[in-house]
């Protein structure tokens, strides 16, 4: 398993400086990394012997590219620091509820660091999303068996998702990972240049739900012929953009299996998403929800056999 993850490293760190194109900002730019796990800690965001976790090699390759300097943390309480203020945007790749320790032992976010964290996005400080980050602060109560998450909460959801724009239920089980088609719904966003519509990707795939009205979907989910009762529904959004107040957020749900943090397609698109963020790209940010996935209010029915 070290080897593999040797090796693992290795690939991302040369795939993204490879894939990625050159193109430093005049203006230096910061970026805040947070991978705290207070759920479920993903392959991607471990850190190995010390090492930087998969995600943390891959965010700093492209911000190099992008002369952007980068931060990258486990700790919560840099949400409560003044150094919250010195960053352009912020990244997650995250899980469970932040304020509390959790299962990686790092310290917690405070109440007072959510509310810093959602003002400052408000303000103006961007925001990037990566799979997990969806996975965050799920609308209270969140019991075991995961009841709550099949309700559509809408304007009740946690502050952070309303922020996000959406919220993970679960995802198939058996099997976990399968190829699916992404429907491109906005072969114009920064990244996306020469990309064909549908494009065949394989992933853990999320079912998620309460989507923000005025959503910009950038590329949905073509559920059909996908196996699992959390598809059963019609195509859903699974990657976005919108405004929260004066900040730019982008997430994506793609991000769990290692070897995508080396795919050209799954780089660029990140790439785009930091740069839309950081405010050194732009893009439509029209609402399109309705017509890129009218279909999206549907909850799939409750699946025991998924997480």
């Amino acid at each position: 398993m070290h080897n593999r993850r040797a090796f693992l490293q290795s690939l991302v760190v040369a795939g993204a400086s490879a894939a990625l194109p050159s193109r430093a900002s005049a203006e230096s730019k910061s970026l805040l990394v947070f991978t705290k796990s207070s759920g479920f800690e993903h392959e991607v965001v471990k850190q190995i012997d010390g090492k930087p976790s998969i995600v943390e090699n891959v965010i700093k390759a492209i911000c190099k590219k992008h002369g952007y300097d980068v931060h990258c943390t486990k700790d919560g309480g840099i949400f409560s620091s003044e150094e919250l203020a010195k960053f352009t945007a912020i990244f997650f790749f995250t899980t469970g509820d932040l304020t509390q320790v959790g299962t990686d032992k790092n310290p917690s976010m405070s109440a007072d660091g959510k509310q810093k964290l959602l003002a400052a996005i408000s303000g103006g400080t961007g925001f990037v999303g990566s799979h997990a980050a969806a996975d965050t602060f799920h609308t209270q109560p969140d019991p075991q068996d995961l009841s709550n998450r099949y309700i559509a909460h809408g304007d009740k959801s946690d502050p952070y998702l309303l922020m996000l724009g959406g919220e993970f239920i679960v995802h198939g089980s058996t099997p976990r990972l399968q190829a699916a088609n992404l429907v491109i719904e906005d072969p114009k966003f920064p990244g996306l240049e020469g990309v064909r519509s549908p494009i065949e990707f394989t992933e853990e795939w999320y079912s998620l739900k309460d989507f923000a009205p005025d959503l910009h979907v950038i590329a949905s989910l073509d559920t059909k012929g996908m196996t699992g009762e959390c598809y059963n529904r019609p195509a859903y959004p699974m990657t976005w953009a919108r405004m929260y107040g004066a900040g730019r957020v982008f997430y994506t749900a793609i991000g769990d299996r290692p070897e995508n943090w080396n795919n050209p397609f799954f780089l660029n698109l990140l790439d785009g998403g930091l740069r839309f963020a950081m405010r050194d790209a732009n893009a439509e940010l029209s609402g399109n929800l309705n017509t890129a996935a009218p279909g999206s209010a549907v909850i799939p029915p409750k699946n025991k056999s998924s997480r």
